[in-house]
């Protein structure tokens, strides 16, 4: 790679990586904006409401990767093969899949709303609060599903800018419309999640924009969806897609595991820590997963060409990246713990002082699951599909038996369980990568 092929390597990459992560604004400040304005407007209750909630936002995420991010990985193999019959026809299938998906939930929404909020709420203060606050935003993941794939897909086909505006303004409908449905109209916590689905409907109108360009390669092939010769590429979807949709079906369970654990041992005080800190976590989600998809998009491009060196380039620049913004992170989080937890709606010294306690241990904690999330994307595009898929399945389940063991051997310490768990992962990640003689050495020639 020559100095003018590396200078436009690098705007290409600082460009796509700072798009990815306006793009991934949309999956974590969204929550983030509704929790703070919901814990001023509402209180706190309403705070640990909407993360009570976040199981079936976790659900949905989860099958967006499946679909999306994992069919958007195929779309840009075949674009470093400049295969454009293929591009077209993994979009297609996977729009088609998504929609399909975001309408099961709007059944569920709309004929099983109570029956899905008992599954979530075990406290009857909170229960009406999560059920107004869950119809809306089941009813509403059709907009949910076609927002994250649409951007996925135009990101790989080199519209990142305008996914990324496209974000902006998603948000700044949700942020201006927060205010508007819960403190003018009065429509309560119901009010903060019809604007998160509204926000969506906005951004879906701004990436059609997309299909104007003369670059477009997404294009439409309806007659090869429903053919039922294909299954083989829904499976190459799904096989793509499925370490990453694993690790966030695991992160819905986890969400449930400390919902009840943290409730059982600390109330609801502990409840809206929790609460606090899983919004902590969508933070540095904020820069993992515009890493992730900078490594899934731009190298999923060098892995059909074949070329070790540039995909090298591409990790090595991501890591570098997340690395420094998690520390920066980290250090803000160590520095105004109590000044967050008041942003979030705290008033009492109690909760401040136990969320503050919570923060400091979980902003430690959450450098360590950014490194192993980043790594189970990396094994997948090198090829080492079983490890991949071991990460997935132990980044959030480890957590799980460690929290119960710790809550029943020493509660007062249940904020490091999962600093324990992302410790242990990584010794098992390394044992199992010298066991099995891994190398990250892309194939000559790479299949999807």
């Amino acid at each position: 790679m020559n100095q003018e092929q590396k200078a436009t390597f690098n705007r290409n990459f600082w460009q796509f990586l700072w798009s990815s992560i306006l793009i991934a604004l949309s999956g974590c400040l969204g929550n983030v904006v509704d929790a703070i304005i919901v814990g001023n407007l509402i209180g706190e209750d309403g705070v640990s409401a909407i993360n009570l909630t976040k199981p079936v936002v976790q659900v949905m995420f989860t099958l967006n990767m499946l679909l999306a991010t994992g069919a958007g990985m195929l779309v840009g193999i075949e674009l470093g093969r400049k295969n454009h019959k293929g591009v077209a026809y993994f979009y297609t299938l996977s729009m088609a899949l998504c929609l399909a998906v975001g309408l099961l939930f709007s059944l569920a929404g709309l004929a099983f709303p109570d029956v899905v909020t008992g599954w979530l709420c075990t406290h009857d203060s909170l229960f009406t609060f999560t059920h107004d606050y869950l119809k809306m935003m089941l009813i509403g993941a059709p907009a949910y599903m076609i927002m994250w794939a649409l951007t996925t897909m135009a990101g790989v086909d080199g519209s990142p800018r305008l996914a990324s505006i496209a974000i902006l303004i998603d948000n700044a409908v949700n942020l201006s419309l927060d205010i508007v449905f819960i403190k003018w109209l009065g429509w309560g916590i119901e009010g903060s999640s019809t604007a998160t689905v509204i926000g969506h409907l906005v951004g879906i109108a701004i990436m059609c924009r997309h299909f104007r360009f003369k670059d477009n390669h997404l294009h439409l092939s309806l007659q090869n969806v429903f053919h039922t010769t294909h299954l083989d590429s829904l499976k190459k979807i799904i096989s793509q897609g499925a370490p990453l949709a694993l690790a966030c079906g695991c992160l819905a369970l986890l969400y449930v595991a400390c919902n009840h654990t943290v409730a059982a041992v600390q109330g609801q005080v502990g409840l809206f820590a929790l609460a606090v800190c899983m919004n902590l976590l969508q933070i540095y989600n904020l820069f993992l997963a515009g890493v992730e998809r900078t490594i899934q998009a731009l190298g999923s491009i060098e892995v059909g060409r074949g070329d070790n060196a540039a995909f090298r380039l591409v990790l090595r620049k991501s890591f570098r990246f997340i690395t420094v913004s998690m520390l920066i992170t980290c250090i803000v989080v160590w520095v105004f713990p109590e000044a967050i937890a008041r942003f979030f709606g705290a008033d009492d010294d109690v909760t401040i002082g136990e969320t503050a306690y919570a923060l400091r241990v979980f902003a430690l904690s959450f450098i360590l699951w950014c490194y192993i999330d980043t790594l189970m994307t990396v094994y997948k595009l090198y090829g080492h599909h079983r490890m991949a898929l071991f990460i997935s399945f132990i980044l959030s389940l480890m957590v799980i038996p460690v929290l119960w063991a710790v809550s029943l051997i020493a509660p007062h310490l249940i904020w490091y369980s999962f600093l324990i768990a992302y410790a242990i992962e990584l010794l098992l990640i390394l044992l199992f990568h010298r066991i099995g003689h891994l190398k990250f050495e892309l194939p000559a020639t790479p299949e999807p």
